[in-house]
């Protein structure tokens, strides 16, 4: 099949003018004193570590948060403009203004204190039994709280046209299971300090007073954490989440009912507005069938305790200082390692985000993103599709059957870039002038019944997963879509005044590995329509996994700490999917830029003392450079599926031939691997 009649052209046109394109190598950037063959991320990114000290209110500051500020302080403005003028009441502009003066308004919010919180502890006081607990859940459910079990709706992996509830093990206030159940000592102390957080709370918003157990806040928090330990031992390890065909479980309501006639699941399903619903994927099934046993044998002081727990800490930076400085001490200092909280305005101005984020990207690329952009990133895009079918065609594992049906579905990509063609409408979310934290309720409410009333309906195609300003980019694999908001087509991942190696080994990749997730280990198992179906011959399945071991493997040896004298290692499991994806677009891209080459749409000759190879790869380092502190690695090992940065480039490229060759990296140099240890895949 022909994917694309386009001939392959540069991610931007040659300038007309008399300004030659730059390299797209800030040299100030890298660190001569290093070794490319020995440690390519600190040759790559020394320079820009250097020159961006970690600030005390990160615990992690790389390129992507960079330009993230950048983004922040266009935001800000444009949010200025707005809550500094006059505006209609209802309209966009003085919702957003209003919620971001009130969340700046913070001598109201500290003389309020805990009192925007009381009803709701109160309430939680005056619970009877555990009967009262499906009522409860609702209430919570409602703003968006989603204690011991989680409710959303998203494509039925099997008919990708409809969009069917999910039911997910959640609740563990600390994060991730391992927080739990890890008996180092670095685990226990982060233990300690929830403790002592939730303690504080207690104290804080009078929940303890309320309850009749003031004095015995501590008594209360060990409790709660205790409760959450039995939540974590149930709940499903987070290798296993990452499998579509282990977490698609339909049951009926009366199926999971007997699994859980601690909760009266209709109610809670009526109380949600989900009446009529009649089955449910039990995404996390094995939690559901032992949820039951946890919670009738907690009693119902440490339940309410638990539920109390939640309210206050999902409360926290709505409320006054004390709030959300105890809040910070832990899950900034203690979790993170950061020194000190963001300023006022960029926590206000998240939360705006969160509340209204598309009608603010609207104002965003009205004013940041002009049309031109848009069709140079189809342009390229429509570049690396040709590149991964070229590469499909070529490729010597896969039998000619599964070869075509991998080109259809890379045909079939939905591609959107910068903005959605229709926005969403905000009309019914009402701002009024009573409380910061009542308003953030209000905007919770309004989102949650917008997200849950997408159940039992066909799938929006057209609907965005991510704001225009977000500096990110995603993969759908039941829209079979990939995504580039407006805020990622930035330097340094999209210059248009450089030559165009630089943007193949930045913004190219990030297509590239987009593109990728269509067949990493997740996507693969979804056809061209999105629904989740084995197109795969047995041969081919084998052989895939095969060479996705070798990745797997090799980042399971990848020391990333110290952590109490003993190693912590990068999960190969858990980041597989994102690993395939990153040796996928570093192959792509490159490709597509050895085509553009040929054709005269790349300088072939050293800019910066570099060739276009290096240029490739050292535009491609330097997208994941950054500064990071010891707790948020241990964190992001823990939580995120991505790799550390630094293993993203100095853990990846070993795998990847050409980059070898660009830099001359022979047997014995510490970059070096040999051909049959790399993992070629796609």
């Amino acid at each position: 099949m022909i994917i694309c009649a386009l001939c392959m052209v540069g991610c931007q046109p040659k300038q007309q003018n008399s300004v030659p394109l730059t390299s797209g190598i800030d040299t100030a950037n890298l660190d001569f004193s290093a070794d490319p063959k020995v440690d390519f991320y600190q040759y790559a990114c020394g320079g820009w570590m250097k020159n961006n000290p970690l600030k005390d209110e990160y615990a992690r500051f790389g390129s992507f948060d960079q330009l993230g500020e950048n983004n922040k302080e266009r935001l800000q403005q444009l949010i200025r403009d707005l809550s500094e003028g006059e505006n209609a009441p209802g309209s966009i502009a003085q919702k957003i203004g209003d919620l971001y003066n009130m969340g700046m308004d913070s001598s109201t919010i500290n003389q309020q204190g805990a009192t925007p919180l009381q009803t709701e502890l109160q309430q939680i006081a005056n619970l009877k039994s555990k009967t009262d607990l499906t009522g409860q859940l609702v209430q919570m459910g409602l703003c968006g709280d989603y204690p011991l079990l989680a409710i959303f709706g998203e494509a039925d992996p099997k008919d990708s046209k409809m969009t069917i509830a999910w039911l997910y093990q959640n609740g563990l206030g600390i994060g991730d299971r391992d927080y739990y159940l890890e008996q180092d000592q670095t685990f226990k102390g982060y233990r300690e300090s929830y403790v002592k957080m939730l303690s504080e709370m207690f104290d804080l918003s009078g929940y303890s007073q309320i309850s009749n157990f003031k004095g015995k806040e501590k008594a209360m928090a060990e409790q709660v954490l205790a409760f959450e330990t039995c939540l974590a031992e149930i709940s499903m390890p987070k290798e296993i989440l990452r499998d579509p065909e282990k977490t698609y479980n339909m049951k009926t309501i009366d199926e999971l009912q007997t699994l859980i006639p601690a909760l009266d699941l209709k109610s809670y399903l009526t109380g949600l507005g989900l009446k009529d619903l009649k089955t449910v994927n039990a995404a996390t099934l094995s939690y559901f069938e032992k949820l039951n046993t946890v919670i009738e044998k907690t009693d119902w002081q440490t339940l309410k305790n638990y539920l109390a727990a939640q309210t206050i800490i999902g409360a926290a930076n709505f409320l006054s200082d004390d709030f959300s400085n105890a809040k910070f001490d832990f899950y900034g200092r203690v979790l993170s390692g950061k020194k000190e909280q963001q300023p006022r305005w960029k926590r206000v101005l998240q939360v705006v985000e969160g509340s209204l984020g598309e009608a603010m990207g609207k104002m965003y690329v009205e004013k940041y993103f002009p049309a031109a952009d848009k069709q140079r990133m189809l342009n390229l895009v429509e570049n690396l599709r040709f590149a991964l079918s070229e590469r499909v065609k070529k490729n010597t594992w896969m039998t000619d059957i599964t070869k075509r049906q991998a080109i259809d579905k890379l045909a079939t990509f939905r591609v959107k870039i910068g903005y959605p063609d229709k926005w969403r409408d905000f009309s019914g979310l009402d701002i009024h002038a009573d409380s910061y934290y009542a308003n953030v309720q209000r905007a919770s409410i309004f989102n949650t019944r917008y997200a849950l009333d997408k159940i039992g309906k066909p799938v929006d195609p057209d609907e965005w997963h991510m704001t225009p300003q977000t500096v990110n980019a995603y993969y759908n694999p039941t829209t079979n879509e990939i995504c580039f908001p407006a805020g990622i087509l930035q330097p340094p991942f999209f210059n248009p005044a450089a030559d165009d190696a630089a943007n193949y080994g930045a913004i190219g990749v990030v297509i590239g590995h987009e593109m990728t997730h269509g067949f990493d280990d997740q996507g693969c198992k979804f056809d061209k329509e999105g629904n989740m179906n084995n197109w795969w011959l047995p041969a081919d399945s084998a052989a895939f996994n095969q060479r996705t071991k070798i990745l797997l493997d090799w980042f399971n040896k990848i020391e990333v700490l110290q952590v109490d004298g003993k190693p912590l290692y990068a999960n190969g499991q858990f980041t597989l999917g994102e690993n395939i994806a990153d040796n996928g677009g570093l192959n792509i891209s490159f490709e597509a830029m050895q085509k553009a080459l040929r054709e005269g749409k790349v300088n072939k000759e050293k800019m910066d003392n570099f060739t276009p190879e290096q240029r490739f790869f050292l535009a491609y380092a330097l997208v994941w450079a950054g500064n990071v502190r010891d707790s948020e690695i241990i964190r992001r090992t823990k939580e995120d599926p991505h790799s550390l940065g630094k293993w993203r480039v100095d853990g990846t490229l070993p795998h990847v031939t050409p980059f070898l060759e660009a830099f001359d990296i022979k047997e014995g140099d510490p970059m070096f691997l040999a051909p049959e240890q790399r993992a070629e895949i796609w």
